[in-house]
């Protein structure tokens, strides 16, 4: 039995360590940091289920305002006293569900963290009404997904995905899009290095290079806007 979990455990590093050296490749750090937007983070909780990368979310509570019921990351707007980016996702994380340190017109920044896959949540009701899990995998190979066109308030054309996921343990189908299905995609491709079932719009030969300039035509189209409303 000892072995067993031995394994297992040597497993689940190794599953983290080859996901941790994909993910320091693609780290831009804070070349965005400065742009005149205000700022915003999510943390992406990836752990490790038997052998596999999962992805943690959220469900707004419905006592919420702003998008009540959606699925979405833990986050949100950054703080005086938060010292950067990981700072302000990290307490986000903490108030909505009690995870530990160990969004348009905003400058929303992931920022990925492994947790135990022995983590349980305990969400702030106030904030958070559902925590639950998905395989990573599913955000390159769902079961349900569609894609909607979209036009942004400054213009800029692109495609929102939109997954749904059933899932077992809250015999619940959860629907995931806008920017949150945008960052686990990203992460997804990112960690996998494998083409998608479904249409993105990178290249995926060279994917930070593109969708460092899908950002970059978006921020512009939105100074645009900005400066013509002036």
């Amino acid at each position: 039995m000892a072995a067993a979990e031995g394994k297992g455990e040597l497993e689940r590093e190794d599953v983290k360590e080859r996901a941790r050296l994909r993910l320091t490749e693609f780290d831009v750090g804070n070349k965005f940091s400065l742009l005149p937007l205000p700022k915003a983070s999510v943390l992406l909780p990836l752990l490790v289920r038997e052998g596999k990368l999962h992805l943690l979310l959220t469900v707004r509570s419905m006592q919420l305002r702003r998008s009540p019921g959606e699925v979405c990351f833990p986050g949100g707007k950054s703080e005086e006293t938060d010292k950067d980016e990981i700072d302000t996702a990290l307490r986000e994380a903490k108030e909505e569900v009690g995870l530990q340190p160990e969004k348009m017109n905003h400058l929303v920044t992931p920022v990925v963290g492994f947790i135990e896959d022995t983590f349980q949540a305990t969400p702030n009701p106030a904030e958070v009404s559902h925590v639950f899990v998905v395989p990573l995998e599913y955000f390159v190979k769902p079961l349900h997904y569609k894609a909607l066109p979209f036009k942004t308030s400054s213009g800029y054309l692109s495609r929102m995905h939109c997954f749904t996921y059933n899932n077992r343990e809250h015999q619940m189908s959860f629907r995931i899009w806008g920017l949150t299905a945008h960052f686990a995609v990203f992460l997804a491709l990112v960690i996998f290095g494998k083409r998608p079932t479904f249409e993105v719009d990178y290249d995926l030969d060279n994917l930070v290079s593109s969708s460092e300039n899908n950002f970059l035509n978006l921020y512009a189209s939105m100074y645009e806007k900005k400066k013509s409303n002036l």
